[in-house]
């Protein structure tokens, strides 16, 4: 700070109470942030994006769809699979991958989409 716009804080009681009790745990800031940094991959947030559009794609067509190699999908894959954002269904030899269910809807539909645009738009104090 420099001299002059030192201040006594809090500045507002008010808010920083308000704020304190709508935090998140330090755990479940934790675990929101490990799921994210899953989801920062390119290839990971792509096999999302797929999954969602089709139900559900083997490996080797969804290498085709994202125009990637079988073994960068099938990391990913596992990756989300641990996490249990994706599951998977054998049927012969060919195993099946499709979104977990209970995977939240409003996170495909909206957020992540939203995400995407907000961030092609300059930012406001620049």
């Amino acid at each position: 700070m420099t001299e002059g716009s030192a201040h006594a804080h809090p500045v507002d009681p008010e808010r920083v109470a308000r704020a304190r009790r709508r935090l998140p745990g330090r755990e479940d800031a934790a675990r929101l942030t490990s799921v994210l940094s899953l989801l920062a991959d390119p290839t990971r947030a792509r096999v999302l994006y797929a999954l969602d559009e089709v139900d559900e794609l083997c490996v080797g067509d969804m290498a085709l769809a994202l125009d990637a190699s079988e073994d960068a999908v099938s990391y990913a894959l596992r990756l989300l699979r641990t996490a249990g954002f994706v599951s998977s269904r054998k049927e012969g030899r060919v195993v099946y991958y499709r979104l977990a269910e209970g995977f939240p809807e409003p996170l495909r539909h909206h957020c992540l989409r939203q995400l995407i645009e907000l961030s092609r738009q300059p930012p406001l104090d620049a």
